[in-house]
């Protein structure tokens, strides 16, 4: 996922003699938790092939592994968030504290941390009674205490603490970081005293804490997972009488619905795919058929991306498989990195579509909207933003000098097809998997990551034992990132609704002029912005169980809605200055992001047009349901 940064800019030194244990005792705390989170995703993989096989094959249910499975993700999202916070790698927009003086970046890192501490602190207690609470509770199928599994909230939020107190103490300006938590601590007080004043303010409420306290924390560089909990926990414990307690329990609901699952395991595909060289193979095929047209790279980099993001549904991943295996050949010809880079993270916004996307996934979760005709329905509008996508590619390389390039022979073409069949399959395999019933949406994952792996060990005999470890430990930590946030803005959403504004905002939708179709226009607005300032997955757990019933009452088929919402929340997510996923694009390519703003506008243009032509023709969307 995009817009991970690390939050020990302001720690650049470890301080020399008694902070030198709270390094050691940091790392060994991450080494700790890093090893039962990668086992975590291993087992999931093993519980969920393994139901497959018993229903499918053997035609004897597995009753206790949907159950064991979901046990086991609440561990994983926790162990990996915990993982994530050691490395700094939740999720934070620094496109404004990047641009501050190195000072004044090492004190707002410090409060991002001082923030994320006392968010952590005030839900640790509540966390601890949740758990208590679950233990009155026995699962149907294993017959034990549901605590075994709620207890992950309180483990991942009291060794997170830890961990931001050892961060903290390895600050080597003592001033900076009292500073901070002075700050944070003097914030959080008067909020809390002000009470009084902020209860009969009503929905002026919400403004002040899902505006305001949001938008300051997120701008000044906190995760957005912890910006979010403290604007839910301080709006309810300020201005409601509703028992902490409900907090961690929404938390609870939004990390560990089942079908996220497919979160840690769409991750740990897309690494997979990337090291046993299937991404490659199908990309030198790619390369192979247009290498010799003008821009033909830059057709195969469209091509690839679409490929690939059916394969493993995040972003990162796909861009991280293709990237490294095109750009040297590109940049060889004379292409210019900025261009390179410009394209990627415009094919980022293209592909969102695309099963088995995440932010497919997570609509479906929170929205109730078939995932099986999500996934039919995004296949074509990726095509068509594909083909915007193209026509700038043919007009800025229709004067390019090919001539030293080689055109592929039938017999190489051939041999290139030959070796990328195996890997150009498992799109196809997932999908029918889906379709045909052999596995849910949840499940497929597992057969994918099966499939990867035979091949990496049987026909491209490419398979590297020693990076499995670190490929596990990766992505509990990208899946905790995603899923923390995904808890926080539950309990966001859920603050939200019980406040009355999902009514008032649906009251005012509905009464737009023009119905449905103006009802489709601010969405694309608004969805472009929240996609740049929020990302999708949090934006679409925020704001998707409100707008879609409204969608529904407008007449306009969910279906057709979600796709217009994701591509539009791609296009935010993938355009600068604010749109994470051009960093993170930025970042793969090794360029600079300042080479690439001047280039990324006409591909942002492209995009605009085909989102309005997918958001004026719904059959795009809905044809093939």
């Amino acid at each position: 996922m995009a817009g991970a940064h690390t939050l020990d800019a302001g720690a650049a030194a470890v301080a020399p003699g008694s902070r030198n244990w709270a390094s050691r005792l940091e790392a060994g705390i991450r080494t700790a938790v890093e090893i039962p989170a990668a086992i975590l995703v291993a087992a999931e993989v093993v519980v969920l092939f393994a139901g497959i096989v018993a229903r499918y094959v053997l035609h004897k249910p597995l009753v206790w592994s949907d159950e064991l499975a979901s046990i086991l993700f609440l561990w994983l999202a926790m162990l990996g968030a915990v993982v994530a916070f050691g490395r700094g790698e939740h999720m934070r927009m620094t496109a404004l504290v990047g641009k501050v003086g190195p000072r004044a970046r090492a004190f707002l890192d410090a409060v991002a941390l001082a923030a994320a501490l006392a968010f952590l602190l005030m839900i640790v207690y509540p966390a601890f009674d949740y758990a208590y609470e679950e233990s009155y509770i026995t699962t149907p199928a294993l017959e034990i205490q549901n605590s075994w599994r709620a207890a992950a909230l309180c483990v991942g939020a009291s060794l997170m603490i830890v961990l931001a107190l050892l961060r903290l103490l390895r600050v080597a300006d003592v001033g900076t970081t009292v500073g901070a938590l002075v700050g944070v601590a003097v914030v959080s007080a008067l909020i809390w005293y002000a009470s009084p004043v902020l209860k009969p303010l009503g929905n002026i409420n919400l403004l002040i804490f899902f505006v305001g306290i949001v938008a300051v924390t997120v701008l000044s560089g906190v995760p957005i997972a912890f910006a979010f909990g403290l604007a839910s926990f301080g709006y309810l414990a300020t201005t409601t009488s509703v028992p902490m307690l409900v907090v961690i329990g929404r938390m609870d609901e939004g990390m560990s619905h089942l079908i996220l699952l497919s979160v840690p395991l769409f991750v740990f595909l897309g690494l997979l795919i990337e090291m046993t060289g299937m991404a490659r193979a199908m990309v030198q095929f790619l390369a192979s058929l247009l290498g010799h047209v003008r821009g033909g790279l830059s057709y195969v980099l469209v091509g690839a991306m679409y490929l690939v993001s059916g394969i493993s549904g995040a972003k990162a991943a796909d861009m991280a498989a293709v990237a490294p295996v095109l750009f040297p050949e590109m940049k060889a010809r004379g292409a210019k990195p900025g261009d390179l880079v410009a394209l990627l993270s415009a094919t980022g916004a293209q592909t969102e579509t695309i099963p088995p996307s995440l932010v497919l996934i997570t609509i479906g979760s929170v929205t109730g909207v078939s995932i099986a005709a999500l996934f039919t329905g995004g296949m074509l509008p990726g095509v068509i933003l594909a083909a915007t996508l193209c026509a700038v590619v043919w007009r800025r390389y229709r004067n390019e000098d090919l001539s030293h390039v080689r055109r592929a022979s039938r017999g190489e073409i051939g041999r290139a097809f030959v070796i990328a069949v195996p890997a150009l399959a498992l799109p196809f395999i997932i999908r029918a998997a889906v379709v045909e019933g052999v596995a849910t949406a949840t499940e497929v994952s597992t057969i994918g990551i099966v499939y990867s792996m035979v091949a990496g060990l049987v026909i491209y005999r490419q398979f590297n034992w020693s990076r499995l470890g670190p490929m596990l430990v990766e992505t509990a930590a990208l899946s905790g990132a995603i899923l923390f946030i995904i808890g926080a803005a539950t309990a966001m959403a859920w603050s939200l609704t019980q406040s009355g504004f999902s009514r008032d905002l649906a009251a005012m939708m509905s009464k737009l002029p023009g119905g449905g179709a103006s009802f489709i226009a601010v969405s694309i607005v608004a969805f472009i912005i929240l996609g740049s300032v929020l990302e999708g997955i949090p934006a679409i757990v925020l704001f998707g169980p409100l707008l879609f019933p409204i969608a529904r009452q407008l007449g306009v088929h969910e279906v057709h809605y979600a796709m217009v919402v994701i591509l539009s929340m791609g296009i935010g997510l993938f355009a600068p200055p604010f749109g994470v996923g051009y960093y993170a694009a930025c970042a793969i390519g090794r360029v600079s992001p300042d080479e690439g703003m001047r280039p990324i506008w006409g591909y942002l243009i492209a995009l605009i047009i085909g989102l309005i032509v997918v958001a004026a023709v719904p059959w795009i969307s809905i044809g093939f349901l």
